[in-house]
C-alpha cells in the first residue's frame, strides 16, 4: 500500500492526505464485502474514508 493517501474530509471540504491510513473490508450491497481505507484528517482529525476499487 502507498504511503500517502488522499481522500475527501467532509469536515474541511477539500481533498486531504489521511493519516494512520489502514485498508478494511466494508460491507456491499447485496452481500459481500469491499475495499476500503480508514483513517483520519491530517488538518482537523476528523474520521475519513476512501472506497476502492474491487480487486
Amino acid at each position: 500500500m502507498a504511503d500517502q493517501v488522499i481522500g475527501y474530509c467532509v469536515k474541511c471540504k477539500d481533498k486531504r492526505e489521511m493519516k494512520d491510513a489502514h485498508q478494511i473490508e466494508m460491507p456491499a450491497k447485496g452481500g459481500g464485502t469491499r475495499p476500503a481505507m480508514k483513517g483520519t484528517c491530517t488538518t482537523c482529525g476528523t474520521g475519513m474514508f476512501k472506497i476502492l476499487p474491487k480487486q
